[in-house]
């Protein structure tokens, strides 16, 4: 058998399924989303929700009383400072 047939079939019946494990492997050991961080999304997105509708009303109010008043298109930069959600919810309780 020629020396490439023989590496070949090393390839195909020891690499290929080695590789498939690995990676198998490396998926299952891969950090999930816990039941504490999927009821933090749903709180910080449930605060976002209630903070768009206030901004709405307030925008509606403003522009009730000044009919000219246009409100400013969103940012096109990232905010470049963030606070961590600990520090958001603690200013938030204040």
């Amino acid at each position: 058998m020629p020396f490439g047939a023989v590496v070949s079939v090393i390839a195909i019946f020891v690499g290929l399924p080695w590789v498939i494990f690995h990676y198998i492997t490396k998926w299952k050991q891969a950090p999930r989303i816990t039941d504490e961080d999927e009821k933090l999304l749903d709180e910080m997105y449930n605060l976002a929700r209630r903070l768009e509708d206030r901004l709405n009303t307030v925008e509606r109010i403003v522009a009730a009383d000044h009919p000219d008043w246009k409100p400013l298109p969103p940012a096109q930069e990232p905010v470049q400072s963030y606070q961590s959600f600990e520090t958001f919810e603690r200013n938030r309780r204040n």
